[in-house]
């Protein structure tokens, strides 16, 4: 019996383990995860760093749009169906296809919600296409935890976009985080990085799937976003945390 508990116990460190490498380096290569990119300085001291890439037969052109309409009830992040069906129930299922009411114009400021006001949402920090996108949020932790236990949070997601010969385009998704207190940058590295090797991977293969498939846009029925309306809204919800 011991050492039947001894086993399991081993093997769950080592999956454990195994998902923390996954979750920081899955499908970038040693050159990607050493190269300084654009946003890197925008979080200082991180306790995460992934890297992500995956290498997609279309060109930066073709891949871009599928960025600018990202976001919660807008695109979605692109991450496999049964990821938002069962982890993430408040969100609509991703979009197969560009929606030309939801592609946007991405400028600096610009608000990308990752959940209703109130839960979280990134701004743009840098956009020049078809090339580059950086993202940062301060917010991706519960407000109350701000107010009541001091927690923060600096967070950044940088999509560089290469392109290849042969019309194709190298993704390279790096994000970095900083936490604070200690109790918080704990929980994260333990759950984020592993869940970055579903989400991260999976968001990046489901860009790779639609922007291969090449289909015609096609008008979804989703609204697009009332930042003003989003912001005011989300104020009034972190006021009452």
């Amino acid at each position: 019996m011991l050492q039947a508990l001894l086993r399991a116990g081993a093997a769950l460190v080592a999956a454990g383990a195994a998902l923390q490498v996954l979750g920081r380096r899955a499908g970038s290569t040693a050159d990607e995860r050493a190269a300084p990119l654009p946003g890197d300085g925008l979080v200082r001291g991180p306790q995460m760093v992934m890297d992500h890439a995956i290498t997609v037969a279309a060109t930066p052109e073709e891949i871009w749009p599928w960025l600018t309409q990202m976001g919660w009830h807008l695109g979605g992040w692109y991450t496999p169906h049964w990821v938002d069906r069962l982890l993430f129930r408040d969100n609509w299922e991703s979009l197969e296809r560009l929606d030309p009411q939801l592609v946007r114009d991405l400028r600096v400021g610009d608000v990308i919600p990752d959940g209703r006001p109130g839960t979280a949402h990134f701004r743009v920090a840098r956009a020049e296409p078809p090339g580059l996108l950086v993202l940062r949020s301060r917010t991706h932790l519960p407000p109350e935890w701000g107010a009541e236990r001091r927690a923060r949070i600096a967070w950044t997601w940088t999509f560089c976009l290469t392109e290849l010969p042969g019309s194709a385009t190298r993704i390279h998704l790096r994000v970095r985080g900083h936490t604070s207190p200690w109790w918080l940058t704990g929980l994260y590295v333990a759950t984020i990085i592993p869940s970055d090797f579903v989400m991260s991977r999976g968001m990046l293969r489901g860009l790779k799937l639609r922007a291969e498939a090449r289909e015609a846009p096609e008008v979804s029925g989703r609204a697009p976003l009332d930042q003003e309306l989003y912001l005011e809204r989300d104020a009034a919800a972190r006021s009452r945390a």
